[in-house]
């Protein structure tokens, strides 16, 4: 667009030039003229008109005067002379992490910081923020376009710092973690709002501990696991054992019961039933009577 305007200014003093007769450009003179006019005009046409792609507002300057209004998504017909800045209004996200590969920068990026115990501990972490639109103004005016190095990622790292005095290393891998993100959160929040940012989440990705520390908690949990599967192991023989004394008290009445119930004719009752079934049979047999009567052998040949 600016382009087009210089390209178009040097036509016309090139056609002002060459107003001669005697000069070999002469014959030129006129379509100069007209090409620069041509030039001059497509490119404040060009420049009058702006267009902000979604997902991002524009922020205007005049000489370095920002104006306090911003430019929405969409095509705008605007001033020339306005130098037009586009910043993303979505979420974005700053991740510092230790492997190499996963931060925003290069390198070991993960926070370290010094726990309540004295301890280091190693942090993970990422951060989801974006630009309040109406801030953008307020964020190009005081701070510029490199607000990620100049603002999220200094007051994320300080504020983690700052907070994690507060808790020892192992409260900080295991129980207070909830409560540790939780309470960092707020204190950045508080920071970006001041500075235009909006901060959306904290995910703390991961802690480090020392190694002593962490086998040390290994070998608690294991302790912990150990003597969990004891008390199991414990609560499982005494249902066996009471299920076990509730079977032998279950026989024990049963023969009781039955003992007191049976007489001496219920018995030669049973008796003279079982020598029946025997007679039936089809197989040799031999019955044995009272010790008053001599045995009967029955046999179906």
């Amino acid at each position: 667009m600016i382009l087009l305007i210089i390209i178009g200014v040097i036509l016309l003093i090139a056609s002002f030039t060459s107003n001669n007769p005697n000069n070999p450009l002469y014959k030129l003179v006129q379509p100069f003229k007209i090409f620069g006019v041509i030039l001059i005009l497509l490119g404040i046409v060009s420049s009058a008109f702006k267009q902000i792609d979604a997902g991002k507002v524009g922020v205007t300057s005049l000489y370095g005067s920002v104006q306090p209004s911003v430019l929405e998504s969409g095509l705008h017909l605007i001033n020339p002379l306005l130098d037009v800045t586009d910043f993303d209004i979505q979420t974005q996200n700053y991740t510092m992490s230790a492997i190499h590969s996963e931060g925003a920068q290069e390198g070991d990026d993960a926070i370290r910081v010094l726990s309540n115990d004295g301890l280091e501990v190693v942090i993970d972490l990422t951060v989801l923020y974006r630009i309040s639109p109406e801030s953008a103004p307020k964020i190009f005016k005081q701070i510029g376009v490199n607000y990620t190095d100049k603002i999220v990622r200094p007051v994320t790292r300080t504020r983690i710092r700052d907070n994690a005095v507060y808790y020892d290393a192992v409260a900080l891998y295991s129980t207070k973690r909830n409560e540790f993100q939780q309470r960092i959160f707020k204190t950045i929040e508080v920071d970006f709002r001041q500075r235009g940012l909006i901060l959306e989440q904290l995910l703390i990705r991961n802690i480090n501990l020392p190694s002593s520390v962490k086998a040390s908690i290994e070998s608690k949990i294991n302790a912990e696991q150990d003597a969990q599967k004891m008390t199991f192991v414990l609560q499982k023989e005494k249902q066996e054992a009471e299920r076990k004394r509730v079977e032998a008290q279950g026989i024990a009445d049963y023969q009781r019961i039955i003992s007191m119930g049976l007489t001496d004719k219920q018995l030669q009752y049973e008796q003279i039933k079982a020598q029946k079934e025997l007679a039936a049979s089809p197989n040799s047999k031999m019955i044995f009577m009272n010790g008053k009567s001599a045995p009967v052998i029955l046999s179906d040949k």
